[in-house]
């Protein structure tokens, strides 16, 4: 049984019908991306699968369990865990305040502690600056630290949403180094990135949107050699 199976996902903004039937699976273990244009309902995919808006249509289910009338936070608790587009640090708390927040509904504390080292560990800026103010950070560094507070939940199912947005080339590189790294500690990772080429050079199997539905899917290889991919969405890169 695939960690997360997603069928028929149909999604509403009053008249507007942004998802049309979206059809995906992520087997556990994977780095699973979406790629497609701005608007073609990548971020609204996401925010349905992790209860943030409210699906009009189909199934999402997640580790055998239907997810349906389940909030948010609700689904946190069952491992799911989401980093949404814009980062959304909290800017007036310190980084070590974030990063505790991330556990709160923990209560295992030495896994907590455990857990706080190993994000750290991945992320060395953020332990240097644990007192810092968080929206006093750049925005690589802000970045960092809402990847890391979600880790502090111990996601068996990671969602990003345009980690590389409006960051350095330089910062980007290592931000997909520690998705990969992410990925090899164990957690499976949907991500949702404008930088095709980065995003099928990590992940296991890609996904294509447009306007609302799949156009196509198979292994990020396979849909990284594709003609048609190539050209819409790596012309920039080629």
């Amino acid at each position: 049984m695939s960690l997360l199976q997603v069928s028929g996902l149909q999604v509403h903004y009053g008249a507007i019908h942004a998802l049309k039937g979206i059809d995906l699976e992520v087997e556990a273990g994977q780095i699973v991306t979406l790629i497609g244009a701005n608007g073609a309902g990548k971020s609204t995919t996401l925010r349905a699968i992790s209860g943030m808006i409210p699906c009009s249509g189909g199934s999402v289910v997640f580790e055998g369990r239907n997810l349906k009338g389940l909030n948010a936070h609700e689904i946190v608790r069952l491992g799911m865990s989401h980093v949404p587009e814009g980062r959304g640090v909290f800017p007036h708390l310190t980084v070590e305040e974030n990063l505790a927040l991330g556990a709160y509904i923990r209560s295992d504390k030495g896994g907590v502690k455990q857990d706080r080292e190993r994000a750290l560990d991945l992320f060395p800026r953020l332990r240097e600056r644990l007192p810092q103010v968080a929206g006093t950070l750049s925005g690589g560094e802000q970045q960092m630290l809402a990847i890391a507070r979600a880790l502090m939940v111990r996601p068996r199912l990671l969602l990003l949403d345009e980690p590389s947005l409006g960051l350095a080339p330089q910062v980007v590189q290592t931000i997909f180094q520690i998705i990969r790294d992410i990925n090899r500690d164990g957690a499976t990772v949907l991500l949702i990135e404008q930088n095709a080429h980065m995003a099928l050079h990590v992940a296991h199997r890609a996904y294509v949107l447009e306007t609302g539905r799949i156009a196509m899917s198979g292994p990020a290889a396979s849909l990284a050699a594709s003609d048609a991919v190539r050209k819409t969405y790596l012309g920039a890169h080629e």
